[in-house]
């Protein structure tokens, strides 16, 4: 805990067997731990419940559709500083507080955990994921001449900052559109290097083929568009 207020929101869809694991390893590190139940079919708020976090629901499936109804629990007393992190156990406990902390003390108000800064686990990361950051980064250096090494879903940011970007995204172009406009607009932006763990599950995205490639148009689609406005 510190003088300013931190939150986590935690978007969950069917991750029973892993939240109780992530909620517990940043309750005691955080004012706020919010929960996004994205419909899940199994006992993913129970266990988050049980675990101390604060769940509500988002019934419109979509990550950023979740983060946006978790920024919507906390507008009413906003917190300072505000982490995002995934469900699956993938983010390593540590290296979260790392990056929240990053921000507490002001190097940053947007610090991103990069995963390929670092060493993943084998097969966390899919060959797809690595090709398409890849891809996806090196589009944004050249329109924006911004350098960013990852789209991971571990970062946080301040709440002014984060309030100044006025997200819209309400499914897998969440985390380029957060990118694109801290770039955009000159937000003090800084990268941490994070471990990265095979994630308890099947992820609903890069698991299946089909997914990889709805993200990966969505995630290209949402670059050009923001590129020619």
């Amino acid at each position: 805990m510190t003088s300013q207020r931190t939150a986590v929101i935690i978007p969950a869809l069917n991750e029973e067997r892993s939240i109780g694991i992530v909620v517990s390893s940043m309750i005691n590190h955080v004012d706020t731990v919010i929960v996004v139940d994205n419909g899940s079919t199994d006992r993913t708020p129970d266990v988050a419940r049980d675990a101390g976090a604060r769940v509500v629901l988002q019934r419109e499936r979509g990550y950023g559709a979740a983060c946006l109804r978790g920024l919507h629990e906390l507008s009413s007393n906003a917190p300072d500083v505000v982490l995002f992190m995934d469900g699956d156990a993938s983010d390593n406990p540590e290296d979260a507080r790392d990056v929240l902390q990053c921000v507490i003390d002001r190097r940053a108000d947007f610090c991103l955990g990069s995963r390929v800064a670092s060493v993943a686990d084998r097969g966390s990361l899919t060959p797809q994921q690595r090709f398409g950051n890849w891809l996806a980064t090196h589009l944004i250096a050249l329109r924006w001449r911004v350098r960013y090494t990852d789209l991971g879903p571990l970062r946080a940011l301040r709440w002014s900052a984060l309030q100044s970007l006025d997200m819209q995204d309400r499914t897998w172009g969440w985390t380029v559109e957060m990118q694109i406009k801290a770039a955009r607009d000159g937000v003090r932006v800084l990268e941490l290097p994070v471990r990265y763990h095979k994630r308890i599950g099947t992820s609903k995205i890069s698991g299946t083929v089909m997914g990889s490639v709805r993200a990966g148009v969505k995630i290209i689609g949402t670059i050009l568009r923001y590129a020619i406005v």
